[in-house]
């Protein structure tokens, strides 16, 4: 998260997308969520939320700012993650006074980039600065975990392996010198349907795929094309859409084109800038070109 503070009781957090270079659901759980195996890395796509204290009240007021790209659609009401958010930090640590979130959405909802989860993220520590409650960043993953699986992530490097439902992360380090193309069709998928697509049992969970040390982006990528994403074999992304975005990504010079978490996304890893040309002519579908970044660490705030 980057964060910049206005005045004592309002702030401004930039709270990134993320990308799985590969993913592997390695086999259902009791508690009906997946173990996974996962390599998370950060992407320099942003949501952007002005979060302010508000002491005359005891709610959260949720807005989309007039500058939203893709918040068609969004529920800024009680089951938003942000909300949700306030609401458990409120209860559990006795807050007095409200928020104000004004939510510049850039990344595209229900896309397979972590959008609510990183929103949810930057409030718990909007929350944590604002209101002075003093959680380190292992406090504030938890607190994530209890929200979703990937919201423990946004208190990591930004580069981590992930493991467990989501939970477990262990930051990685990793070249950050290529380019990534993030493709979107206008397709919502939801996570839930996605793994049951699967048909995944509790019983015999494959052997994970173990990411070796990787220096350069020549490795990295070499590395990466012996891992897949297991939703692309899956019934509902293994469409005739997808493949086409995979090819033309492919054709523009890409060296690896893959479905980000459970879809609908597809990213292109380049080595080198990709050509406008190449890249710009998307219909309908939603085409951002961002950088692998690295995170500040939350206990320096």
């Amino acid at each position: 998260m980057f964060l910049s503070r206005i005045s004592d009781d309002q702030l401004v957090i930039g709270a990134p997308a993320k990308i799985n270079l590969f993913l592997e659901v390695l086999n259902r759980r009791e508690d009906g969520y997946h173990n996974i195996n996962s390599l998370f890395q950060a992407v320099s796509l942003f949501d952007r939320l002005t979060v302010r204290r508000v002491r005359e009240s005891e709610e959260i007021s949720l807005r989309l700012s007039d500058r939203s790209a893709t918040g068609s659609g969004l529920d800024c009401g009680p089951e938003n993650l942000i909300c949700r958010t306030f609401g458990l930090m409120k209860d559990r640590f006795g807050l007095e006074g409200g928020l104000e979130v004004s939510l510049d959405k850039q990344i595209p909802v229900a896309a397979g980039l972590a959008g609510g989860s990183t929103d949810a993220a930057a409030c718990i520590y909007a929350v944590n600065e604002l209101f002075g409650v003093g959680l380190n960043r292992a406090a504030m993953a938890a607190l994530g975990a209890e929200l979703g699986s990937d919201v423990p992530f946004f208190f990591s490097s930004g580069q981590a392996l992930v493991t467990g439902r989501g939970e477990q992360i262990e930051d990685v380090e990793l070249p950050l010198d290529y380019w990534v193309v993030l493709v979107t069709p206008p397709v919502t998928i939801s996570t839930a349907e996605a793994y049951r697509s699967l048909g995944m049992s509790l019983t015999n969970p494959k052997n994970p795929f173990n990411l070796p040390r990787c220096e350069t982006v020549g490795e990295l990528v070499k590395a990466l094309s012996l891992s897949a994403n297991d939703f692309e074999e899956g019934p509902l992304l293994s469409s005739e859409g997808h493949q086409k975005i995979k090819k033309g990504l492919l054709g523009c010079g890409a060296e690896l084109a893959r479905l980000s978490g459970s879809g609908p996304t597809v990213f292109g890893l380049f080595r080198l800038p990709p050509s406008e040309e190449c890249i710009g002519n998307a219909g309908a579908w939603h085409v951002s070109t961002v950088r692998p970044i690295a995170l500040p660490s939350a206990d320096t705030f």
